[in-house]
Formats: C-alpha cells, sequence, structure tokens
C-alpha cells in the first residue's frame, strides 16, 4: 500500500483543523501572495521593464488574434487572460497546447501573437506550438519563471516574474506563481486598453447583458419617446394635464414652451396642492420651473446619481432645451439596472 493510500485509509484527510489555525493558515496565504505582488511591481518598473513593453507593443500591433496557452494551472489563468483580453478590446482566445499538437495549430495563423505561461519555461506540451510559430513567423511572447528556460529563450518577449515560491512548502500547488501570472496578464489587458483608447462605451458594446452592461448604456437607448413622452403648454389646464399624465404613465408632464422644457408637473405637485381652486389654474402655475435635466447620450449611471441624490423617479432628456424622451426609474430597473 501507497503511502497515499495509508494516509487514506487512517482518514488524515478528514481531520478537523481549528477556526484559529485555519483563518491563519488563510492569512498567510494571503499575505504571501500580496508580498509576491509587491515584488512582482517592483520588478515591472526595473528588469521586466523593457520586455513588457516590447509584449505590449506585440499585442498592440497585432493585426489578428492574441492566442494565450498554457498547461495545467497555467492553462486555466491562461483562460482567464484571454477572457479578460477579448472583454476588453483585444481580440483573444484560449489555445490547449496539447490540442495544438492533434490539430488546434490551424487556429494559429500569421497575423496572430502567442502569449505562452509556464511556471517553468519547460512544458513539454508547449513545444509543438513555439515551432509553429517560428516556422510562419508569429512573436512569441512568454510568461515565465525562468530566465534560463525554453520558453525564455523562444520568447520575441519574455516575462520573466521572480520566483517567490508557493503558499505551501508542503504541498508546493501553484498558488502564488499563479496569482502573479493572472496579474502580470490584466497588467498587459489594461496597458493594451490604454494603448488603444479603449473606453467605457466600447466596453458597453461588447458586455450588453446583466448588470454590468445595463448601467453602461446610454439614456437614449432606454427612454421613452413619442406619445410615452408626455408634453403640455403652459395654459394647458389642470384637467387636460391630468389626462395627459394618465396616458404617459409615468406620473408627469413636461411644460414646454417654444419646443423648450421650461418645467414639470408630477403627480405628488398636484396632490400637495389639492383644494377646490387648483382645477381653475393652469400648467404654468402648477409647474416646477426649471426641472433637472439629463442629455440623451449620458450614461444611465448619471440619471441614476442625479435620480437617488434629488430622490426623484425620473428625468427629462434635452438636447439644446427641447425635450427628445423622458426615462423613469421604471425604466432602469426593467433594463436591469440596480
Amino acid at each position: 500500500m501507497t503511502k497515499y493510500a495509508q494516509w487514506l485509509e487512517r482518514g488524515l484527510m478528514t481531520t478537523k483543523l481549528d477556526a484559529g489555525a485555519a483563518i491563519a493558515a488563510g492569512q498567510e496565504t494571503i499575505r504571501t501572495e500580496a508580498r509576491a505582488l509587491d515584488r512582482l511591481c517592483e520588478v515591472l518598473a526595473g528588469a521586466l521593464a523593457t520586455p513588457f513593453a516590447e509584449a505590449v507593443e506585440l499585442l498592440s500591433s497585432a493585426n489578428g488574434r492574441v492566442i494565450v496557452s498554457g498547461m495545467g494551472k497555467s492553462g486555466h489563468i491562461a483562460r482567464k487572460i484571454a477572457a479578460t483580453l477579448a472583454s476588453t478590446g483585444t481580440p483573444a482566445q484560449f489555445v490547449h497546447p496539447a490540442e495544438a499538437s492533434h490539430g488546434d495549430l490551424g487556429m494559429i495563423v500569421e497575423n496572430d501573437c502567442v502569449l505562452a505561461i509556464s511556471r517553468s519555461g519547460e512544458t513539454a506540451e508547449l513545444s509543438d506550438l513555439l515551432y509553429h510559430c517560428h516556422r510562419i513567423g508569429i512573436p512569441v511572447i512568454g510568461m515565465t519563471f525562468k530566465s534560463d528556460s525554453t520558453l525564455a529563450r523562444a520568447s520575441t518577449a519574455a516575462l520573466v516574474m521572480p520566483d517567490c515560491g508557493e503558499a505551501s512548502e508542503t504541498a508546493p500547488a501553484p498558488t502564488v506563481s499563479t496569482t502573479m501570472c493572472l496579474a502580470l496578464g490584466d497588467a498587459l489587458a489594461v496597458a493594451l486598453l490604454k494603448a488603444r483608447g479603449f473606453t467605457a462605451d466600447h466596453f458597453g458594446a461588447i458586455h450588453p447583458g446583466g448588470k454590468l452592461g445595463a448601467t453602461l448604456k446610454r439614456v437614449r437607448d432606454i427612454m421613452r419617446v413619442g406619445q410615452s413622452d408626455p408634453l403640455i403648454s403652459p395654459s394647458t389646464s389642470v384637467q387636460e394635464t391630468l389626462k395627459v399624465m394618465s396616458a404617459g404613465g409615468i406620473g408627469a408632464a413636461g411644460v414646454i414652451e417654444h419646443g423648450k422644457l421650461i418645467g414639470i408637473i408630477t403627480d405628488g405637485d398636484l396632490r400637495r396642492r389639492l383644494t377646490p381652486e387648483m382645477f381653475s389654474k393652469d400648467a404654468r402655475s402648477l409647474m416646477t420651473p426649471d426641472p433637472k435635466t439629463i442629455a440623451p447620450d449620458a450614461p444611465i449611471a448619471d440619471a441614476i446619481a442625479i435620480m437617488n441624490a434629488r430622490r426623484i423617479t425620473l428625468l427629462f432628456a434635452v438636447e439644446d432645451g427641447k425635450p427628445v424622451g423622458v426615462v423613469h426609474m421604471h425604466d432602469l430597473l426593467a433594463a436591469g439596472v440596480r
């Protein structure tokens, strides 16, 4: 019986660690990784400065896609880096190095750029991929911890990180090293989006789903227009104002004069002034003048901020003082914004 089998038989895998020891182990792991990231940040301004700048240049000038590859835990990090690059404006995809040797090399073509990750720099499964890149002239960015490794020597730009060990000496599974690779991948992605002039508008265009995508939309994308945009003149009677507000379904009406928004009347305004005399007045005498408005191209996040700050539930969108739509809190909720 192997030592591992004996270990399982004795039930040591179910040995309970007291809460204090568990928390201490967790804290030490995080501290160890934080120290490693501090060291990586220092090196990025020193020995890594030139290759990092070269890597950003290679990635930004690639006319094709960025192919990210790695084996084992490095492969999991590679998948995440590829996803981050793609979501920040750099077309990227993950290619498994073992599958690459069995036909997936066809996914890597001229004008692409490869980012290969290997802690040791000697991952055997990467060899065919590296040879393919050199054969057709594809630049390789190597992310490793060994400066004299095969990957480092084969790279157009070698990102050699300081070896800070792993979180556990007893079982040195990739922990600190994968955290460093992930951080360096994020650093590349952010440097690239800045180099490309990638904006919140671009980000929103490729993140249409969920709360994040909803928040990055513009007021124009969800505002109500046409018949859903209740507008009246200053001389409109209270009775007619009530009809317009009921038809609009947002509990308010905008007051316009010479095509420009000069005031707003809400359900609350009418309730607070509910007297027999109110029904003999017109919209001008009941409206709140100079209401808060928003530009139709403003981010929805701005509309939310204004509504929350002023404790209101709607905003008219205006251009050159003229109302072009109205956005209600219900519209924001329906769009998935919270």
